[in-house]
């Protein structure tokens, strides 16, 4: 393992980089859990934000759900969900983010009372403020696995008036004992609308989701993904395919998917041959955004300029864009790379 190393980390920073995986629910800040909980008059469980944030002590892929879809309960409005996108847009700007998939859950909200619209209309409004300062940006409807696939095809089905909004559907929440069969006939629905189709897999749950999540569901990209190291055969089809794995060290650190940075599987999957890239996932829980994960990760493990390079060259080859903007970002790349 490697110190961190200023020219290093600055040379990172400089890169422009996709985020293909994180969740706009899990960008809310605690400081921002309790401005909305006032603006909204909505009670939380904690009297302060330092014990929201001292609770941020996560055992398990639950044990971080259940604070995850509390906090997510002051978001009532509009402008709620606008203000939330707007600040992760500018903190991903500053990170050198110029493509963003973002997930966002309406189930979370619906179930709540929360039109689909209004979710919908929030968030749209703060992508389109992005896109006028330069960067790309969509979002990513996510169905919640430990709920039915009725709930699911309920959620697309009031989603499909707003599909102009979204370019894609994934799968989340618990995975343990929610394999992604479960949702066959949703994910073939949504194909059928020309939505892009992701799914979270073979992080807590094991690689036989993966092959699941590509062969039943037909997913262009495997969020999360790192167990599919316990599987040889299945390693080498993903590299074999280049199919991009939307890796999240922090996250994987925090729910003790593994115990450190410093054991991460990152760099054994590239060793493989596998399409990784680096995201943020929840950021506001799990101690970091983008950035803060790729220099953080590179420094525990060692990495080298050119394997920084190759994962971020990952996440915009793997970015749900057309040909001619991939090959700009691309480009992009390669000239802050000769820039050093």
């Amino acid at each position: 393992m490697s110190t961190p190393d200023p020219a290093f980390d600055a040379f990172l920073d400089r890169l422009p980089k996709a985020e293909l995986h994180v969740h706009i629910e899990g960008t809310l800040e605690p400081e921002t859990i309790f401005a909305l909980a006032a603006r909204n008059r909505v009670a939380l469980a904690y009297p302060d934000v330092e014990t929201l944030r001292a609770a941020y002590a996560f055992h398990d892929l639950q044990s971080f759900l259940d604070i995850y879809y509390a906090g997510a309960s002051v978001l009532l409005t509009a402008d709620d969900f606008h203000d939330m996108a707007a600040a992760y847009l500018e903190k991903a700007a500053a990170d050198g983010v110029i493509r963003a998939e973002i997930f966002f859950y309406p189930q979370t909200h619906t179930a709540r009372g929360v039109a689909m619209a209004t979710v919908i209309e929030g968030l749209g409004r703060a992508l389109d403020e992005a896109r006028a300062k330069g960067m790309s940006c969509d979002l990513i409807l996510c169905f919640l696995r430990h709920l039915s696939e009725e709930d699911a095809v309920a959620t697309l089905e009031a989603a499909l008036p707003f599909r102009d909004a979204f370019i894609g559907v994934g799968l989340d929440s618990s995975e343990v004992g929610h394999p992604p069969e479960k949702f066959a006939r949703v994910f073939a629905e949504a194909r059928r609308h020309g939505l892009h189709v992701v799914a979270h897999a073979g992080e807590e749950g094991p690689p036989a989701y993966i092959r699941s999540a590509l062969d039943v569901l037909g997913v262009e990209r495997i969020d999360h993904g790192v167990r599919c190291l316990e599987d040889a055969e299945l390693t080498a089809r993903l590299a074999r395919e280049r199919m991009a794995l939307t890796v999240c060290p922090f996250s994987n650190v925090r729910l003790k998917v593994c115990e450190t940075l410093a054991a991460h599987p990152l760099k054994r999957m590239l060793d493989a041959g596998l399409a990784v890239t680096v995201n943020s996932d929840d950021p506001a829980y799990f101690g970091g955004y983008l950035g803060a994960n790729l220099r953080e990760t590179c420094a525990a493990l060692g990495l080298t300029r050119a394997e920084a390079v190759t994962i971020v060259r990952n996440g915009l080859a793997a970015s749900f864009v057309d040909a001619a903007t991939r090959a700009a970002f691309l480009a992009r790349l390669e000239a802050a790379v000769a820039a050093g």
